[in-house]
Protein backbone atom coordinates (compact mmCIF):
# COMPACT_ATOMS: atom_id res chain seq x y z
CA UNK A 1 0.00 0.00 0.00
CA UNK A 2 1.29 3.46 -0.51
CA UNK A 3 0.61 7.18 -0.46
CA UNK A 4 -0.08 8.11 -4.09
CA UNK A 5 3.56 8.03 -3.92
CA UNK A 6 5.26 5.27 -1.42
CA UNK A 7 5.12 1.25 -0.97
CA UNK A 8 3.86 -1.38 1.81
CA UNK A 9 4.63 -5.18 1.58
CA UNK A 10 6.51 -8.51 2.04
CA UNK A 11 7.02 -10.20 4.93
CA UNK A 12 11.40 -10.37 4.96
CA UNK A 13 11.32 -11.80 8.58
CA UNK A 14 15.10 -12.13 8.72
CA UNK A 15 15.72 -9.33 7.39
CA UNK A 16 16.34 -5.91 10.19
CA UNK A 17 15.40 -2.71 8.71
CA UNK A 18 15.62 0.59 9.93
CA UNK A 19 12.88 3.35 9.46
CA UNK A 20 15.39 5.75 7.76
CA UNK A 21 16.06 2.78 5.12
CA UNK A 22 12.02 2.41 5.02
CA UNK A 23 11.36 5.83 4.49
CA UNK A 24 13.79 6.50 1.57
CA UNK A 25 12.62 3.78 -0.19
CA UNK A 26 9.00 4.93 0.31
CA UNK A 27 10.23 8.63 -0.71
CA UNK A 28 11.25 6.90 -3.94
CA UNK A 29 7.79 6.03 -5.21
CA UNK A 30 5.85 8.02 -7.59
CA UNK A 31 2.39 8.63 -8.57
CA UNK A 32 0.83 6.72 -11.16
CA UNK A 33 -1.85 9.31 -13.18
CA UNK A 34 -5.02 8.13 -15.04
CA UNK A 35 -6.72 6.11 -12.29
CA UNK A 36 -4.75 7.31 -9.64
CA UNK A 37 -5.50 9.97 -7.41
CA UNK A 38 -4.04 13.19 -7.22
CA UNK A 39 -2.15 12.98 -4.10
CA UNK A 40 1.27 11.92 -4.12
CA UNK A 41 1.06 8.33 -3.86
CA UNK A 42 2.96 6.03 -0.93
CA UNK A 43 4.06 2.17 -2.03
CA UNK A 44 3.39 -0.56 0.16
CA UNK A 45 5.44 -4.12 -0.49
CA UNK A 46 7.30 -6.35 1.65
CA UNK A 47 7.20 -7.31 5.27
CA UNK A 48 9.61 -5.31 7.59
CA UNK A 49 10.90 -5.16 10.92
CA UNK A 50 11.37 -1.46 11.99
CA UNK A 51 14.61 -0.75 14.21
CA UNK A 52 14.30 2.30 16.32
CA UNK A 53 17.60 3.91 17.95
CA UNK A 54 20.99 2.34 18.70
CA UNK A 55 20.71 -1.39 19.52
CA UNK A 56 17.40 -1.52 19.59
CA UNK A 57 14.53 -3.18 17.47
CA UNK A 58 10.96 -3.21 18.09
CA UNK A 59 9.08 -5.92 18.39
CA UNK A 60 6.41 -4.92 15.46
CA UNK A 61 7.44 -4.27 11.66
CA UNK A 62 4.94 -2.83 8.34
CA UNK A 63 2.83 -5.76 8.31
CA UNK A 64 -0.02 -6.45 11.13
CA UNK A 65 -2.54 -9.46 10.72
CA UNK A 66 -1.83 -13.21 9.52
CA UNK A 67 -0.04 -14.64 6.91
CA UNK A 68 -0.16 -18.74 5.90
CA UNK A 69 2.81 -20.04 4.18
CA UNK A 70 2.50 -22.06 0.63
CA UNK A 71 1.86 -21.68 -3.21
CA UNK A 72 -1.61 -20.15 -2.57
CA UNK A 73 -3.80 -19.27 -5.43
CA UNK A 74 -6.35 -17.25 -3.94
CA UNK A 75 -6.96 -15.05 -0.98
CA UNK A 76 -9.77 -13.56 -0.16
CA UNK A 77 -11.15 -11.21 2.92
CA UNK A 78 -13.33 -8.78 3.52
CA UNK A 79 -14.13 -5.82 6.15
CA UNK A 80 -15.61 -2.02 6.89
CA UNK A 81 -13.34 0.41 6.49
CA UNK A 82 -12.73 2.62 9.66
CA UNK A 83 -13.71 6.02 10.48
CA UNK A 84 -9.81 7.73 11.70
CA UNK A 85 -8.55 10.76 13.05
CA UNK A 86 -5.29 12.43 11.59
CA UNK A 87 -2.39 12.86 14.35
CA UNK A 88 -0.05 14.02 11.42
CA UNK A 89 -0.09 14.44 7.90
CA UNK A 90 2.94 11.26 8.11
CA UNK A 91 -0.32 8.78 8.91
CA UNK A 92 -1.17 6.29 6.17
CA UNK A 93 -2.20 3.00 6.28
CA UNK A 94 -4.43 0.39 4.45
CA UNK A 95 -6.21 -3.21 4.90
CA UNK A 96 -5.36 -5.29 2.51
CA UNK A 97 -5.30 -8.82 0.64
CA UNK A 98 -2.49 -10.18 -0.70
CA UNK A 99 -0.43 -13.68 -2.15
CA UNK A 100 3.65 -13.53 -1.73
CA UNK A 101 5.58 -11.47 0.54
CA UNK A 102 6.18 -12.98 3.31
CA UNK A 103 9.88 -14.52 2.08
CA UNK A 104 9.64 -13.11 -1.38
CA UNK A 105 10.19 -9.72 -2.82
CA UNK A 106 7.08 -9.60 -4.52
CA UNK A 107 3.49 -8.81 -3.42
CA UNK A 108 -0.11 -9.08 -5.47
CA UNK A 109 -2.34 -6.79 -3.32
CA UNK A 110 -5.64 -5.29 -3.37
CA UNK A 111 -7.37 -3.05 -0.86
CA UNK A 112 -7.92 0.30 1.04
CA UNK A 113 -5.43 3.24 1.63
CA UNK A 114 -6.29 6.04 4.34
CA UNK A 115 -4.14 8.89 3.44
CA UNK A 116 -3.58 11.87 5.72
CA UNK A 117 -0.70 13.85 3.79
CA UNK A 118 -3.36 16.41 2.95
CA UNK A 119 -4.19 17.59 6.74
CA UNK A 120 -7.07 15.53 6.40
CA UNK A 121 -8.15 11.50 6.36
CA UNK A 122 -8.56 10.56 2.25
CA UNK A 123 -9.86 7.00 1.77
CA UNK A 124 -8.41 5.12 -2.00
CA UNK A 125 -8.97 2.15 -3.14
CA UNK A 126 -5.65 0.47 -5.00
CA UNK A 127 -3.73 -2.28 -5.91
CA UNK A 128 -0.17 -3.04 -6.84
CA UNK A 129 1.91 -5.48 -8.33
CA UNK A 130 5.45 -4.98 -5.85
CA UNK A 131 7.82 -3.83 -7.36
CA UNK A 132 5.73 -2.19 -9.71
CA UNK A 133 4.61 1.54 -7.82
CA UNK A 134 1.00 1.41 -6.49
CA UNK A 135 -2.18 2.52 -8.82
CA UNK A 136 -5.10 4.21 -6.65
CA UNK A 137 -8.65 4.10 -8.04
CA UNK A 138 -11.12 6.97 -8.28
CA UNK A 139 -14.17 5.44 -7.20
CA UNK A 140 -15.76 7.09 -4.43
CA UNK A 141 -14.54 5.57 -0.70
CA UNK A 142 -15.69 6.71 2.45
CA UNK A 143 -15.59 5.20 6.35
CA UNK A 144 -17.90 3.08 6.96
CA UNK A 145 -17.81 0.95 3.69
CA UNK A 146 -17.80 -2.51 3.46
CA UNK A 147 -14.97 -4.27 1.22
CA UNK A 148 -14.08 -7.43 -0.43
CA UNK A 149 -10.87 -7.90 -1.62
CA UNK A 150 -9.59 -10.70 -3.29
CA UNK A 151 -6.36 -11.69 -5.34
CA UNK A 152 -6.28 -14.92 -7.86
CA UNK A 153 -3.48 -16.45 -9.74
CA UNK A 154 -3.57 -18.81 -12.34
CA UNK A 155 0.25 -19.52 -13.75
CA UNK A 156 1.69 -15.82 -13.96
CA UNK A 157 -1.55 -14.52 -14.55
CA UNK A 158 -2.84 -12.45 -11.32
CA UNK A 159 -6.68 -11.01 -11.24
CA UNK A 160 -7.27 -8.15 -8.18
CA UNK A 161 -10.66 -7.83 -7.23
CA UNK A 162 -11.73 -4.58 -5.14
CA UNK A 163 -15.42 -4.41 -4.26
CA UNK A 164 -17.06 -1.74 -1.70
CA UNK A 165 -20.45 -3.40 -1.59
CA UNK A 166 -21.85 -0.42 0.04
CA UNK A 167 -21.36 2.14 -2.85
CA UNK A 168 -21.62 -0.79 -5.41
CA UNK A 169 -18.49 -0.67 -7.66
CA UNK A 170 -16.23 -3.38 -8.29
CA UNK A 171 -12.76 -2.46 -9.81
CA UNK A 172 -11.01 -5.42 -11.52
CA UNK A 173 -7.40 -5.59 -12.62
CA UNK A 174 -5.25 -8.75 -14.28
CA UNK A 175 -1.70 -8.97 -14.62
CA UNK A 176 1.08 -10.94 -15.16
CA UNK A 177 4.11 -11.50 -13.09
CA UNK A 178 7.19 -14.17 -12.39
CA UNK A 179 6.53 -14.63 -8.76
CA UNK A 180 7.36 -16.79 -5.80
CA UNK A 181 4.36 -17.91 -4.79
CA UNK A 182 5.40 -18.26 -0.94
CA UNK A 183 2.50 -16.58 0.83
CA UNK A 184 -1.28 -15.42 0.91
CA UNK A 185 -2.13 -12.42 3.94
CA UNK A 186 -4.64 -10.48 5.33
CA UNK A 187 -3.18 -7.40 6.37
CA UNK A 188 -2.99 -3.66 7.87
CA UNK A 189 0.22 -2.04 6.97
CA UNK A 190 1.65 1.62 7.34
CA UNK A 191 4.59 1.99 5.41
CA UNK A 192 5.21 5.38 7.22
CA UNK A 193 5.25 3.27 10.66
CA UNK A 194 2.91 5.85 11.29
CA UNK A 195 -1.71 5.32 12.12
CA UNK A 196 -3.86 7.54 12.36
CA UNK A 197 -6.06 7.12 15.55
CA UNK A 198 -8.78 4.80 14.40
CA UNK A 199 -12.20 4.67 15.67
CA UNK A 200 -13.18 1.84 18.15
CA UNK A 201 -9.38 0.90 18.22
CA UNK A 202 -9.22 -1.98 16.15
CA UNK A 203 -9.83 -2.83 12.59
CA UNK A 204 -10.92 -6.41 11.69
CA UNK A 205 -11.57 -9.03 9.28
CA UNK A 206 -14.23 -11.59 8.02
CA UNK A 207 -14.74 -14.56 5.35
CA UNK A 208 -10.66 -14.58 5.66
CA UNK A 209 -9.89 -18.22 3.33
CA UNK A 210 -6.74 -18.91 0.90
CA UNK A 211 -7.39 -21.32 -1.46
CA UNK A 212 -11.06 -21.65 -0.40
CA UNK A 213 -9.77 -22.82 3.30
CA UNK A 214 -10.46 -21.19 6.31
CA UNK A 215 -7.97 -19.14 7.80
CA UNK A 216 -7.44 -21.01 10.87
CA UNK A 217 -6.94 -24.15 8.80
CA UNK A 218 -4.08 -22.87 6.65
CA UNK A 219 -1.47 -22.76 9.59
CA UNK A 220 -1.46 -19.16 9.48
CA UNK A 221 1.42 -16.80 11.26
CA UNK A 222 0.31 -13.51 13.25
CA UNK A 223 2.18 -10.75 12.85
CA UNK A 224 2.85 -7.75 14.53
CA UNK A 225 2.64 -3.79 13.19
CA UNK A 226 4.96 -1.29 14.61
CA UNK A 227 2.85 2.26 15.52
CA UNK A 228 5.59 5.09 16.10
CA UNK A 229 7.98 2.54 18.20
CA UNK A 230 5.84 3.06 21.26
CA UNK A 231 2.75 0.92 20.34
CA UNK A 232 1.87 -2.50 18.58
CA UNK A 233 -1.59 -3.55 16.41
CA UNK A 234 -0.93 -6.94 17.36
CA UNK A 235 -4.28 -9.42 16.00
CA UNK A 236 -6.00 -11.84 18.09
CA UNK A 237 -7.34 -14.83 17.91
CA UNK A 238 -8.95 -16.22 14.93
CA UNK A 239 -12.70 -16.58 15.84
CA UNK A 240 -15.05 -19.84 16.11
CA UNK A 241 -16.24 -19.53 12.32
CA UNK A 242 -11.75 -19.90 11.35
CA UNK A 243 -12.16 -17.09 8.84
CA UNK A 244 -12.55 -14.05 11.05
CA UNK A 245 -10.09 -11.80 13.13
CA UNK A 246 -9.52 -7.97 14.70
CA UNK A 247 -6.12 -6.47 15.16
CA UNK A 248 -6.06 -3.59 18.51
CA UNK A 249 -3.20 -1.20 18.91
CA UNK A 250 -1.48 -1.67 22.78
Amino acid sequence: MARAGERIGNHMSSTSVTRVLAAATLAAASLVAGTAAAATPVGFGPQMRFGHGSGTSFSGGNWGGYVSFGSFTTATASWTEPAVTCNSSNDLFAPWVGIDGDGSSSVEQTGVATDCSSGHAVYQGWYEMYPAAPVYYSNPVSAGDHFTATVTRSGTSYKLDLTDTTKGWTKTITKSANAKHSSAEAIIESPTDSYPTISGGKVSFTGVKFDGKSLASTSPQGLDADDRGSYTWSPGSIGSDGQSFSLTRH
